[in-house]
């Protein structure tokens, strides 16, 4: 399994970068085999930890058209800067309450 750890200042958020952050995280997750797909965001900060069973799959969602189109519009209007770190998951714990 595989992380994909973004993390962004944010410019200016509007209902655009909203509704279609959201319409990304159903289409990743839906079809593209992601995992998990978690975001927080705290001021100007936002990082968004995605899980996916392999790298084919991380490479097949950069190159997806709408997900082209979405990082293009980050540059231009949403992010003052952001970085991107994928790494491999070696060991996970759990511990289940109840």
């Amino acid at each position: 399994m595989h992380i994909v750890i973004f993390r962004a200042k944010i410019r200016e958020p509007d209902p655009e970068y909203s509704r279609l952050a959201q319409e990304l995280r159903d289409l990743a997750l839906s079809q593209f085999g992601c995992l998990e797909f978690h975001s927080l965001a705290e001021g100007d900060d936002e990082i968004a930890l995605s899980y996916w069973p392999g790298e084919e799959h991380i490479r097949a969602w950069k190159a997806h058209a709408d997900h082209l189109l979405a990082q293009r519009l980050g540059r231009e209007r949403w992010y003052e800067s952001y970085s991107v770190e994928v790494a491999q998951v070696t060991r996970q714990y759990h511990y289940p309450r109840g």
